[in-house]
């Protein structure tokens, strides 16, 4: 009986059972935006103050925020950015990945777990996985998410499993079209059967190809593999694509949206004052059209999650419900 699990999950959605949560987990990604000549000169000290400054402007608005524990989730704990009423996601996960650009391998942040996020107040886990169903590594990144879930079923806590897929030929710079909408049902398909409470996924066809009914097609394949409730990640696309995905996703069954670039990057990118306003601003009305579309079509959580199959707790059922280590 994962009660904990529920009700992490009901903290990171809407009244209305939905997902609109902003993305904000970005670490190589967002210092290669602050120092596109030098990534390596962009101090702690100002993606800490970036960060801090979309959370304060936007998160608000969202239903939940997803952070990294370094850069985001301790300093915004610390110093009360976080709004109330607002779900705490933490990715688990290093940033970037090892090996081969062919066999892209996830590893967990050295230092961090999911009982330190439960400890912090974490309401959800977030695992990034590189993946793709044909790729030498896909059994060793199927292990890792098989340890994580397991981590996460002994705290009590859901893990959001976010899954990026790759192109197994080296020729090959990324997924495109048909390809892509493979890799993203399939790996939905493997992957929410081992483990997982939402499936965070790419739209399942390429943004560059403006077919709607393609892309009707491929959410509905991505909406029959997933065995859990699914919600599309943004991929920095500009902020009308992904309104328009948003719209077909949540149509086609998806419980809402984790987005992050196509929300923040213009202001990301600005300084102090102006970055402030355009935030504030901006940031703000792309998010509220976001949450708009997801509150009005999304599909609820709690409609899809197997989670909803355990047994009701009965009578005396805390007896039998299992404690943190040493209680």
């Amino acid at each position: 009986m994962r009660l904990g699990t529920l009700r992490g999950l009901d903290a990171c959605a809407s009244d209305k059972g939905t997902f609109s949560v902003l993305a904000l987990d970005h670490r190589n990604n967002l210092r290669r935006m602050l120092g596109p000549d030098d990534p390596g000169s962009v101090t702690y000290e100002l993606m800490v103050d970036v960060k801090r400054s979309i959370v304060r402007a936007i998160a608000g608005t969202a239903s939940g925020i997803l952070l990294d524990p370094d850069l985001g989730a301790g300093p915004a704990v610390a110093d009360g950015s976080l709004p109330s009423g607002c779900g705490l996601l933490v990715a688990v996960e290093k940033s970037g990945y090892e090996g081969s650009p062919i066999a892209r391998q996830s590893r967990i942040l050295p230092g961090w777990s999911v009982s330190q996020i439960k400890r912090l107040g974490g309401d959800a886990v977030k695992l990034l996985l590189y993946y793709h169903p044909d790729a030498a590594n896909a059994e060793d990144q199927e292990r890792l998410l098989i340890e994580v879930a397991e981590c996460c079923a002994d705290s009590d806590l859901p893990l959001f499993l976010e899954t990026l897929g790759f192109p197994i030929d080296e020729n090959e710079a990324k997924l495109t079209d048909d390809a892509r909408r493979d890799v993203v049902v399939r790996t939905a398909r493997r992957l929410t059967a081992l483990g997982g409470d939402v499936l965070k996924c790419e739209f399942p066809y390429d943004a560059s190809v403006s077919d709607r009914t393609r892309w009707k097609e491929a959410c509905a394949e991505l909406e029959e593999a997933s065995a859990i409730p699914w919600a599309i990640l943004s991929a920095g696309v500009d902020d009308a694509t992904f309104e328009a995905q948003t719209e077909v996703a949540c149509a086609a069954g998806a419980s809402g949206v984790l987005v992050g670039r196509s929300v923040w990057k213009e202001g990301a990118t600005m300084v102090g004052a102006e970055r402030d306003t355009w935030l504030a601003s901006e940031g703000v009305a792309r998010m509220q059209r976001l949450v708009d579309i997801v509150d009005s079509e999304a599909r609820p959580w709690r409609e899809r999650s197997p989670l909803l199959d355990q047994a009701e707790p009965g009578e005396g059922w805390y007896t039998g419900y299992p404690g943190c280590t040493g209680d």
